[in-house]
């Protein structure tokens, strides 16, 4: 255990995803019972606004129209998603939020999200003026923050434009999901989708860079109603309690790490301060502390300061376990390779001679870019449950992989105490 983790401990959620209350594929039930699935806490996000959508050329009459179908579809769903919202939260269980989704270009795409089950989708027209309502909900008792994503983007496309960040109504960015990662213009994971390239002014390394304080997230952007897809952004919060005050107050201290899909355990602190401190006192020597337990081999941890690696640490002592020695260690099993036709699958798992300690879903929602690709379906397919104490089983359904370079195998990971053999 790391200094200053002592009464905190580790829960993953994904706080920006989509399905079908907007424009997206699937029901908020249907979200609701997947993220249920490999998550602790989810919000499921609606489309709301966008003040200064683009409308002045005939190509885009389409898509302006499009979103704004979306947008109303919201606002007539609205007391439903907060009903649903409400009704899918349960504390040490499962843990809701409400939010929706405020666009510009001139600012960048926000997800607004509420500490609960109420709040309002405000038609702002400008950045300051959502802020301004913020704070006046949040005198009313209604506490909501605004969080930017996809935030790499160029400004005026989308992408987050520093100049407007406020560390108050924004402790979190979103630095990874679908549209790829974010933190520097030459990280991995570059955005391939049709809103452009990365353009280095937008990245979170440049927002670090000119002096803003804010935590890291992942979240999916997933439109098929799959909170937490597999591999398209998790967040991890160090909280008090699976609680929405508990998961509140770790997400405004920046007790907050993003993730890819694996469910990584990340402890780190400088002189005893976690992750999100904020240090003032002057410091002669630094005492940093990492413990990291990872879904699978690490590669390395990197320690990043002022923008540049400055050290990177990789596993590579280790004792090779001798036949009938008893070790822990994780088994991930993947499904799916094969032709590009549904398939259903029902896989049951045992451990013959061991414990099994855990298990983590690794459950994929379908790949679909452009919402307007794809409406029609069955999103709720995946369910897993143990049967006695070695034992496990799911259910699932593939669709083979889209391309080469494109994974949609679902899988489950085992942790589990066994002898070698």
């Amino acid at each position: 255990m790391v200094s200053g983790y002592e009464n905190y401990k580790i829960y993953y959620g994904d706080i920006h995803n989509h399905c079908g209350i907007s424009y997206g594929h699937g029901t908020i039930e249907e979200a609701f019972a997947n993220a249920r699935l490999q998550l602790d806490f989810c919000s499921v996000t609606g489309h709301g606004h966008w003040p200064d959508m683009p409308r002045d050329e005939e190509r885009l009459k389409s898509i302006a129209e499009y979103h704004e179908r979306g947008f109303a579809r919201l606002r007539e769903n609205w007391e439903h998603v907060k009903a649903v919202t409400e009704a899918n939260n349960k504390d040490s269980e499962f843990v809701t939020f409400l939010s929706y989704e405020w666009h510009c270009m001139r600012s960048g795409d926000h997800t607004i999200i509420y500490k609960g089950s109420e709040g309002d989708i405000v038609p702002a027209a400008t950045l300051p003026e959502l802020k301004k309502a913020i704070a006046e909900r949040k005198r009313d008792g209604i506490d909501s923050i605004a969080m930017p994503h996809h935030i790499s983007y160029p400004r005026r496309y989308r992408g987050i434009n520093w100049a407007d960040f406020t560390s108050d109504f924004t402790p979190i960015v979103e630095i990874i999901s679908m549209h790829g990662c974010s933190e520097s213009d030459d990280a991995p994971y570059p955005p391939l989708h049709t809103m452009g390239p990365r353009d280095h002014n937008s990245t979170a390394q440049h927002g670090l860079a000119l002096g803003h304080i804010f935590g890291f997230v992942g979240n999916t952007d997933h439109h098929s109603a799959h909170p937490g897809s597999y591999g398209c952004g998790r967040t991890g919060v160090w909280a008090e309690s699976l609680s929405r005050n508990g998961i509140w107050e770790a997400i405004q201290s920046r007790r907050t790490y993003a993730l890819t899909g694996d469910r990584i355990e990340l402890q780190f602190a400088i002189n005893g301060n976690p992750m999100g401190s904020i240090i003032n006192e002057h410091i002669d020597g630094r005492n940093i502390e990492i413990s990291v337990s990872g879904g699978g081999p690490i590669d390395y941890i990197e320690i990043v300061k002022n923008n540049k690696a400055i050290h990177r640490a990789s596993a590579t002592d280790f004792e090779i376990p001798e036949p009938g020695d008893v070790i822990k260690t994780k088994l991930f099993i993947e499904i799916g390779w094969g032709k590009m036709i549904e398939q259903r699958w029902d896989v049951r798992l045992e451990i013959g001679n061991g414990k099994l300690i855990a298990v983590e879903p690794r459950f994929r929602g379908e790949y679909v870019v452009a919402p307007k690709d794809k409406e029609e379906g069955e999103y709720q397919y995946s369910s897993w449950h143990r049967e006695g104490e070695r034992t496990v089983r799911f259910m699932t359904r593939t669709n083979g992989n889209p391309t080469v370079l494109t994974n949609a195998n679902q899988g489950i990971m085992l942790e589990v105490e066994m002898p070698v053999d």
